[in-house]
């Protein structure tokens, strides 16, 4: 497997989305520009999974989150990351995820990142309690406001959970 983390470059804009389009995922060049726009902007690290030359995943990490759980605490978040599926179970995402704590280890010891409750999600939330992601204990979070116990919500990509590592300590 000839696999590659780059940073985002803007070709990939169009080429990850259109694959995501393809295999059924909601997806737009501009929420890559976006995040190539806050890269530029020194807000965070784009990198981008190449696998034979073919833009195929993709990571982001913010210096400090900017909503949720650990808003404001100068703590790396770990924003918007995904494989394509027809690309997953191949080490890819591990490889991302490998690169994006590395980047956040060099501003704190700790990172965060939000996952998403529905199905869809499944495989993240198996990976990140693997690598020793461990929920906040807020609770759960709609729209970027916790959700009062038994209070109205979707289960769309909306409603999440928080969770952080210690990146001092090796994952099992």
């Amino acid at each position: 497997m000839n696999l590659h983390i780059r940073p985002m470059v803007p070709d990939d804009a169009e080429r990850i989305s259109d694959a995501e389009c393809a295999q059924g995922w909601r997806a737009t060049p501009e929420k890559y520009r976006t995040r190539m726009r806050d890269r530029d902007a020194g807000k965070c690290i784009a990198l981008v999974a190449e696998l034979d030359g073919e833009p195929v995943g993709y990571i982001n990490v913010y210096w400090s989150a900017e909503a949720g759980a650990f808003a404001g605490q100068n703590i790396p978040e770990i924003v918007d990351f995904g494989v394509l599926e027809r690309c997953q179970r191949r080490g890819i995402g591990s490889a991302l995820m490998d690169a994006a704590e590395a980047i956040a280890t060099t501003r704190c010891n700790r990172v965060c990142l939000g996952v998403g409750l529905h199905a869809g999600y499944g495989a993240a939330q198996r990976m990140y309690a693997l690598r020793g992601y461990i929920p906040d204990g807020s609770g759960v979070w709609y729209r970027d406001q916790v959700c009062a116990p038994y209070g109205n919500c979707v289960n769309g990509d909306d409603l999440v959970l928080y969770l952080s590592k210690n990146l001092s300590q090796q994952h099992p």
